[in-house]
């Protein structure tokens, strides 16, 4: 079984380590376009057609799925990617768990790439999932970018710039991105208030790596023995994590294994 997973960086990271906890004995296959990062500023023309190499490069590996691990691209590339590849790749695209986050009542923020924020798309969500929750959009320029380069200092300054734009009470927060998902603790603190509860977050990565899985009629099996093959595409070509991905628990799991190869 091979998993193939597709982003502009880093944000692949997350999806990644929740497909390998799921079944370990999984071969993953990486494919990014780094020195494009990041998507979320580009114009949806530019997004698909990065986005689609990306996916050509992961395809050319014969997965049995392929995730395409970016809200961004998800948003504006995912029905050119499935044109393409499907029916003989399944496409999982990505979605803002924006229904889980209203379920328990607002107010709830989604925070989200500038080109996601006030998107059709996620506005069709907010209609769909959300209706009578309070709802704020919170665009997080610079967020991704900073995540992407493992940056501390400009992950907390985009961190705090983004809380401030989140109402005092929120209850949810929805991470809109997936480069999110890896500092999510520091966004929960940095939304925490006194004397409140902790405030729940709310990425994709665990539901996105379900659903692949179901496509492909697997089961999770998470004490299977691991397969130990990672491959890893820079804009097509071949490499390995760099630094900034491993300085993330969850791109140093993907090489625990043992056998992942540049």
């Amino acid at each position: 079984m091979k998993i193939a997973l597709m982003d502009s960086g880093n944000g692949l990271l997350a999806a990644a380590a929740a497909v390998h906890r799921l079944r370990p004995d999984a071969e993953l296959v990486l494919s990014s376009d780094p020195a494009s990062m990041p998507w979320g500023p580009r114009t949806p023309e530019d997004v698909t057609a990065r986005a689609l190499g990306c996916a050509r490069a992961a395809a050319a590996h014969r997965p049995d799925a392929l995730i395409v691990a970016c809200n961004t691209a998800s948003v504006h590339a995912l029905a050119a990617i499935r044109a393409e590849l499907e029916p003989g790749l399944p496409v999982i695209g990505t979605v803002p768990a924006i229904k889980p986050a209203a379920a328990g009542g607002g107010p709830v923020a989604i925070w989200a790439t500038p080109a996601t924020t006030g998107s059709p798309y996620q506005r069709g969500l907010i209609r769909d999932f959300a209706t009578g929750v309070e709802v704020t959009e919170v665009p997080c320029p610079g967020l991704a970018d900073a995540v992407e380069r493992a940056d501390d200092a400009a992950v907390d300054a985009a961190i705090a710039a983004a809380a401030a734009l989140t109402p005092y009470d929120v209850r949810a927060v929805v991470l809109g991105c997936t480069h999110y998902e890896l500092v999510a603790e520091r966004i929960r603190a940095a939304v925490r208030r006194p004397s409140a509860p902790p405030v729940a977050l709310h990425g994709s990565a665990g539901a996105v790596a379900a659903q692949a899985l179901r496509r492909i009629g697997v089961s999770p099996a998470p004490d299977a023995a691991p397969a130990g093959r990672l491959t890893v595409l820079l804009s097509g070509r071949e490499g390995a994590l760099g630094q900034a991905a491993l300085s993330y628990p969850e791109g140093r799991s993907l090489v625990a294994v043992g056998a992942a190869r540049p």
